[in-house]
């Protein structure tokens, strides 16, 4: 194959790599989400400890510390799902690749990827507005007595 006639087939392969520039960085910002939850975990888990050497009982800290495990679980599918969109869409390229350059008839293939990037990514930021709600949850419970 010249050059000339491999540069529009890499053009149309490589499109779908804007796509993993987007999902990379609503992944980023769910791993800074994540870390953050496992550091105030650790906070949280070291108060309700202290408080139970104390022979006290820190409700609120007990219920956000439940919280921010159901946060960190509802993280934890959004980075997946996130992960697996960007992995069908490495599969997309590869598949656009073998049908533009190698004329290889996939496109029921190329559709199911996509589709299949697609449905993992809207899935991933459902888990993502889930941990949002949780957060304003666990914020309402901590500062509430003072609204």
């Amino acid at each position: 194959m010249q050059a000339l006639e491999l540069t529009p087939v890499l053009q149309a392969s490589i499109g779908p790599v804007t796509l993993i520039s987007g999902v990379g960085l609503l992944l980023l910002s769910m791993t800074n989400r994540l870390g953050r939850v496992i550091d105030r975990a650790r906070i949280l888990s070291a108060e309700v400890e202290k408080s139970r050497a104390a022979g006290k009982t820190d409700e609120s800290a007990r219920v956000q510390l439940q919280i921010i495990y159901l946060r960190s679980e509802d993280l934890r599918w959004a980075v997946i799902f996130s992960v697996l969109s960007i992995f069908f869409v490495a599969l997309l390229i590869m598949a656009l690749f073998g049908v533009n350059a190698l004329k290889w008839e996939i496109n029921p293939i190329v559709i199911t990827l996509f589709g299949s990037s697609l449905t993992c990514l809207v899935v991933s930021l459902v888990f993502f507005l889930k941990d949002i709600f949780l957060a304003l949850k666990a914020l309402k419970l901590e500062v509430g007595a003072q609204l």
